[in-house]
């Protein structure tokens, strides 16, 4: 049987940290920044981490 291909959207969207966890980027950072406050484009800026119930179709894509 042949090797599965990895999901190029994926790939390009996660990382995977050094515990195994998946990294993600925050959406709503990219326009109409200015009605958002400072705060909030802060806390965009940081990566924040995938959720257990996604966690595994994630991987699916990644494998």
């Amino acid at each position: 049987m042949p090797k599965l291909k990895t999901n190029s959207a994926a790939k390009k969207r996660f990382t995977f940290t050094g515990t195994g966890k998946i990294k993600r980027k925050h959406a709503f950072k990219r326009h109409i920044l200015t009605k958002k406050s400072t705060k909030q484009k802060r806390n965009l800026t940081y990566a924040g981490i995938v959720s257990p119930a996604d966690e595994q179709k994630i991987k699916m894509l990644l494998r």
